[in-house]
């Protein structure tokens, strides 16, 4: 089974961009993605990121102890998206702060905006189940290009 990779971002947007298929699964009664599943695929896109700087979850977690957990959730459900949609989610860092950052997560159809997201994610020690400053190595590949 092939699995579509994050790709370059657009000009002038930092980050990357995750092609999204939506199937069956994904849909409600209604015919619609549920809108949970909106912030499935945005920690999906978070984790492609992290790996596209180089980190994996896994090794993280068992050999540093390090974990990035969900803080707070804006989210803006503006369009349905529905089954077999092809979409893109672009996702990007607009501001790190010592022990968290904040992404902007938008997903689009073609170029129809569906779902606007800003998410807030903190580092933390999974030993201490305590938050922890970001550590250095991890912190130059997330700068944000344009700081906020």
């Amino acid at each position: 089974m092939h699995f579509p990779s994050p790709s370059s971002p657009p000009p002038g947007h930092t980050g990357i961009v995750l092609p999204i298929r939506i199937y069956y699964e994904d849909t409600d009664a209604a015919g619609v993605v549920y809108y949970a599943n909106y912030l499935r695929f945005c920690e999906r896109a978070r984790t492609e990121w992290l790996r596209s700087l180089g980190f994996e979850q896994h090794e993280l977690l068992t050999g540093r102890s390090i974990a990035f957990v969900v803080r707070s959730v804006e989210a803006r459900y503006v369009s349905p998206a529905r089954l077999d949609d092809a979409l893109t989610l672009q996702t990007r860092v607009v501001e790190l702060r010592g022990a968290s950052l904040t992404f902007e997560q938008q997903l689009f159809r073609e170029r129809e905006l569906l779902f606007d997201s800003r998410i807030t994610i903190a580092c933390i020690d999974t030993l201490r189940n305590r938050p922890m400053p970001i550590p250095p190595d991890m912190r130059v590949p997330m700068q944000p290009s344009n700081p906020t």
